[in-house]
């Protein structure tokens, strides 16, 4: 009952990283970011409620009658006594939640938030939990802010209790905080090595639009489109070097040690630690008409309006990659597929891991990927809505020669001429009507909610939404 018995999920349980225990229950992180639990069904041993979620996960915590799963898109995910918690924030050792009536449950060490007890009768109306490594802070209705846990890590905010009104955002490091206010300007406590001290930018923080934070520094981007960092010069603190670039710039991305800048003119500029995304050196020449950069774990990956990828950073070696809103997926060397990101958008592939070898062909939807196998097969993952479920359709996805996508479904063209299709049917999902057209296809093409397919007697047939030409009658 306590988890003394493991032989019923025994196959599960390979690759093992890390267990942890509650008092009654134990859970297993596997190397491929998933997670299996046995003992007290109470006491976390049951997982099934949220088994859905629990994919792409970076850290799970027992706290005291549960666990709290902490994912790689900085999520988290409770079960066990606490599994109705919402709006999770967590701290290196603590968790805190925003219940329903706006007030904040905490749990875990309490030298590292765990113990809010000394504030709770201010904790109400909560709006947003932010935490470093050690404290948590919190938005009240009143654009105030509370702040507990260890001190030195953004814990205490007394010293500057009286500038923080009209608190709009909290952002954080791993030690200190940064409050963007509604005049504009950014309040900041904690490690002044983390970012802490702003005090030698502080007459550039006006007009602040945003602020993002590295694990050591923060960036602010100015309604003039210049950039203003303070922190840990080596995780993206100092960007004096190149702040004749930093013009114009729209928007701000940032990894665990160094900071993209999006300009308006489509191009990037980089800067902090070379290994996490600060030297985009090796790919400059590529880095031109960027439509979207996104910080993904160790690096950055960049979508280009021609539809193709660059990334750099701690995966600089991905190749032939394709994207979704919020996840990527690259074909490896050896022919199998590595994915990160949005495990609901795809950045998640170990339900089909063993499936995806040998792969040609990458296609992406707005939320889910399509791969061609050696086999002319195909492999599907991602939201089922957007096509991420092929299940449907796997009986005729038989000698596939292409994939064509729309922002929601995909295309597949056949070796004997005709063409399957899944997903979102506004998007193109379901071609029934014009199926008995779809013969001696020579190629597909696609806008974002429509396919047009070019037969062998010089005539298109189309399908989709009517307004994106899906409609060509």
């Amino acid at each position: 009952v306590s988890g003394g018995d493991s032989s019923h999920i025994e196959d599960q349980l390979r690759n093992v990283q890390h267990v942890e225990a509650t008092k009654a229950a134990f859970a297993a992180l596997l190397a491929t970011g998933s997670l299996v639990t046995w003992g007290h069904p109470c006491r976390g041993g049951d997982s099934s409620e949220v088994r859905d979620q629990l994919r792409s996960i970076k850290e799970v915590k027992a706290i005291h009658g549960g666990f709290a799963a902490s994912l790689v898109d900085g999520s988290s995910v409770t079960w066990g006594l606490f599994k109705t918690w919402q709006r999770i924030s967590a701290t290196r050792l603590a968790f805190a939640s925003i219940l329903p009536d706006g007030s904040v449950a905490t749990v875990g060490d309490p030298a590292a938030g765990g113990d809010s007890s000394e504030v709770v009768d201010q904790l109400k109306n909560v709006h947003q939990v932010q935490a470093t490594d050690g404290a948590f802070a919190a938005i009240l209705s009143d654009a105030s802010v509370v702040s507990w846990g260890n001190p030195s890590l953004g814990g205490n905010s007394s010293q500057v209790r009286d500038q923080l009104i009209g608190v709009q955002q909290l952002q954080a490091t791993r030690g200190a905080f940064a409050a963007q206010l509604a005049d504009g300007s950014v309040v900041t406590w904690g490690d002044p090595d983390d970012g802490g001290d702003s005090s030698h930018v502080q007459a550039q923080l006006v007009r602040v639009q945003s602020v993002m934070a590295t694990d050591h520094a923060f960036a602010a981007l100015l309604a003039d489109g210049s950039v203003v960092t303070w922190g840990d010069p080596v995780s993206g603190g100092d960007s004096s070097h190149i702040e004749d670039q930093l013009r114009n710039v729209q928007h701000v991305e940032a990894t665990k040690a160094a900071f993209a800048a999006l300009l308006a003119t489509g191009s990037l500029v980089t800067w902090g630690h070379p290994c996490r995304g600060g030297d985009s050196s090796e790919v400059r020449d590529q880095l031109r008409s960027i439509k979207e950069v996104k910080a993904i774990h160790g690096g950055f990956a960049a979508s280009l309006v021609d539809g193709s990828s660059v990334t750099w950073g701690l995966f600089k070696t991905w190749q032939r990659i394709s994207a979704t809103r919020l996840a990527f997926a690259s074909i490896l060397p050896d022919g199998s597929v590595a994915t990160v990101g949005d495990p609901a958008a795809g950045g998640d592939s170990s339900e089909v891991v063993d499936q995806l070898k040998n792969v040609h062909q990458v296609q992406a939807t707005d939320g889910a990927f399509a791969a061609i196998l050696s086999d002319a097969s195909v492999v599907s993952w991602g939201n089922p809505s957007l096509g991420g479920n092929s299940s449907q359709v796997r009986d005729q996805l038989i000698g596939v020669q292409q994939l064509q996508a729309t922002r929601g479904a995909f295309a597949a063209q056949l070796a004997d001429g005709s063409v399957v299709t899944w997903g979102d049917p506004d998007d193109g999902g379901d071609s029934s009507h014009v199926q008995a057209q779809l013969v001696r296809v020579q190629s597909v093409m696609a806008t974002d909610h429509a396919f047009a397919a070019l037969l062998a007697d010089g005539s298109v047939v189309t399908w989709g939404d009517p307004v994106s030409g899906g409609d060509s009658s």
